[in-house]
């Protein structure tokens, strides 16, 4: 017999398990509509880049070319979409991922700790020590402690202005003078000031550095390097791990088929050895 307690308490059972029912489904269609299905629903990745770091992606002719796209073209590829690349000066491509104008950061970024903190990388597409350029016949400058009451530019932002801050201090707790550090939104605008004798070195990667004694072996001389190699990375927003996910198995089967190295070799002239693990500092998203 079913007593009065027992109905009143039914209807209270049912609507519980139509909450119950509500809630998971609300799970699980917030699963499947993650970063990695809009994408595909929308048929194409919208992608942050600077068009000003050869060959990591630049200009020809208008089009956008370079190492950072032929690898976002095999993953558009994979997973059946198009590119759409918006291209920004590096310093807005960060706060550009975060107030989402676009899917990925599909320009190699340097990990550090601080970025890591707040964002979330790929696994690496490349790697990168910071070098010291100076004009070949600048002979007052001939090795890195040198640059003791010079000027030295670098990119705004980028990885090698700490090291260069931090080299700069280390020449002055030596009993030098250090240098002046001058500050430019692009590494090519930091080259030109280079080569006009606006600076007496510069900072860049050594990626950059290999580009450019290829392109002006006349010009330019590597005169050494500072502090020790970093990883280079794709970034996304720390919600959007699915991305992160497929990102990361592509790059793995790239690296497994060779094709990794065929581009590194297509684009810089020499191959890179990239972890598929342990390449997070502590603390990383």
């Amino acid at each position: 017999m079913i007593t009065e307690k027992a109905l009143r308490i039914r209807p209270l059972i049912v609507a519980l398990f139509a909450v119950v029912t509500i809630w998971s489904g609300t799970s699980v269609t917030a699963k499947a509509d993650g970063l990695v299905n809009q994408i595909k629903q929308r048929g194409e990745i919208i992608v942050g880049t600077e068009a000003d770091f050869e060959p990591f992606a630049f200009r020809v002719d208008g089009k956008i070319l370079g190492y950072d796209k032929d690898i976002l073209d095999l993953v558009a590829e994979k997973l059946g979409v198009k590119v759409t690349l918006v291209d920004l000066p590096f310093q807005g491509l960060l706060p550009g991922l975060l107030s989402k104008k676009f899917d990925l950061k599909g320009s190699s970024t340097t990990i550090t700790p601080e970025r890591a903190a707040k964002f979330a990388f790929t696994r690496p597409t490349g790697t990168g020590v910071t070098m010291i350029l100076a004009r070949v016949k600048d002979d007052s400058i001939k090795e890195p402690k040198d640059l003791n009451g010079k000027v030295v530019a670098t990119q705004l932002a980028s990885s090698p202005q700490p090291k260069a801050e931090r080299f700069g201090e280390r020449l002055k707790a030596e009993g030098g003078a250090g240098f002046e550090l001058k500050l430019f939104s692009s590494f090519p605008e930091c080259n030109v000031a280079l080569a006009s004798g606006q600076v007496d070195a510069i900072a860049v990667p050594s990626t950059t550095a290999a580009l450019l004694m290829k392109k002006l072996p006349d010009t330019f001389k590597i005169i050494g390097t500072i502090e020790n190699p970093v990883y280079l990375a794709w970034v996304v927003r720390p919600e959007d791990g699915d991305l992160r996910d497929f990102i990361n198995a592509q790059i793995g089967e790239l690296a497994d088929s060779g094709k990794l190295k065929e581009l590194q070799m297509k684009w810089f002239g020499y191959e890179m050895e990239l972890p598929a693990h342990g390449y997070l500092p502590e603390g990383a998203k």
